[in-house]
């Protein structure tokens, strides 16, 4: 679809937070969307709870896109996910998980889908919500559609999850990608640590360790690098 009819459908879209009497609406867009079958009770949930962020983008009255993301604290994250930030922010810092992003068929490639994240990115960097440091999404391993939008949009894979969804009674594999907001990091690697070490040596200085001995520490994890970064 050409530029001109995107700008159009963009001036003309509205957004509004999604209530009980669109369940039955959600229920078939997400059906035709996702290959995931949800819960009534999840429907309940998103258009009534007030921990949901779940928007709707409509047009002409009619709902063509929504986001529906979860704001919790670290602590009550999955397993899998308990690693998305550095181990030393507390399990009571937030994040942002979108359970689910969709647009219409006919209005995709109108810039709907970036709409509705740059309104959940505004709403999750105001200053009161500075305590909130991640968002993050689990994506199905060959939906490259999904993949290349959420990388365009800065997002990073975080790591692999080998058969971590079940589609039509198949094992699938996915992928937790990660938007670092608000000042928050992801873990230190490897590498992060043999980089720093150096530095928080020659910090620390203590006079019993001879600044000589430092350098040499320092210079054994900096040929440790170089090492390691050349196979």
């Amino acid at each position: 679809m050409n530029q001109p009819m995107s700008f159009s459908v963009q001036r003309e879209v509205q957004f509004r937070f999604l209530c009980p009497n669109d369940i039955d609406e959600v229920k078939r867009l997400c059906t035709e969307w996702f290959p995931i079958e949800y819960p009534d009770t999840w429907y309940q949930e998103i258009t009534s709870n007030p921990k949901f962020y779940s928007l709707a983008a409509t047009y002409h009255s009619r709902i063509i896109g929504i986001i529906v993301v979860e704001v919790k604290q670290l602590a009550n994250t999955n397993k899998e996910d308990a690693d998305i930030l550095a181990s030393y922010y507390p399990s009571t810092c937030q994040v942002a998980y979108i359970l689910s992003l969709g647009v219409v068929v006919d209005y995709r490639k109108h810039g709907i889908a970036s709409l509705l994240l740059d309104s959940l990115i505004s709403y999750l960097t105001a200053k009161e919500r500075y305590n909130c440091k991640a968002i993050y999404l689990h994506v199905l391993a060959t939906n490259c559609v999904a993949i290349k939008f959420y990388e365009k949009r800065r997002f990073n894979v975080h790591s692999f999850l080998p058969y971590y969804y079940s589609i039509q009674g198949k094992p699938r594999d996915g992928y937790l990608y990660v938007l670092y907001i608000n000042g928050g990091k992801p873990p230190w690697s490897t590498i992060d640590y043999f980089m720093n070490m150096g530095e928080l040596l020659m910090k620390l200085q203590p006079c019993a360790l001879p600044r000589q001995i430092i350098r040499s520490v320092r210079g054994w994890f900096c040929r440790l690098l170089a090492g390691a970064t050349s196979d």
